[in-house]
């Protein structure tokens, strides 16, 4: 089940660069525990979908998970082996932008332990860096 938005306003975007730091997205609103990035990159849904999997085999019915970043970007590509031009490719998945300090992944019903080592399970599956933060903690 990967993420994808229903629609767009826009097909094809340019995709940019990142730098700074989040401003929406740095508490932990839901849960008790959230894995928040510590450097900026890109997520693609199927990373998150990944990151989910590994989470929800360690919570099972004890806890509640929240995943609170969503792939709204759309990533082209042209098919293999054809020319350069004739225009951009067409739309191949979709990838969210994440900056410093966001908060990925909340979970609840587990002690602080137990989510420091689902947390560090999950960030296997991310292309950057992660750290377990408490509900209230600042950074």
């Amino acid at each position: 089940m990967l993420l994808v938005p229903q629609r767009r306003k826009f097909r094809k975007v340019a995709v940019g660069r990142l730098s700074g730091v989040s401003s929406n997205g740095t508490d932990v609103a839901f849960g008790t525990f959230g894995m928040k990035s510590i450097t900026n990159g890109f997520l693609t849904s199927r990373q998150i979908e990944a990151a989910r999997k590994v989470i929800v085999r360690y919570v099972r019915k004890s806890g509640k998970i929240w995943i609170r970043v969503f792939p709204d970007v759309p990533v082209t590509k042209k098919p293999l082996e054809v020319k350069m031009g004739g225009g951009k490719g067409s739309v191949d998945h979709y990838m969210a932008r994440i900056k410093r300090w966001r908060v990925l992944f909340e979970i609840n019903g587990v002690d602080y332990e137990t989510a420091k080592d689902i947390f560090n399970k999950a960030s296997y599956k991310l292309p950057f860096k992660t750290k377990t933060v408490a509900r209230g903690e600042i950074n």
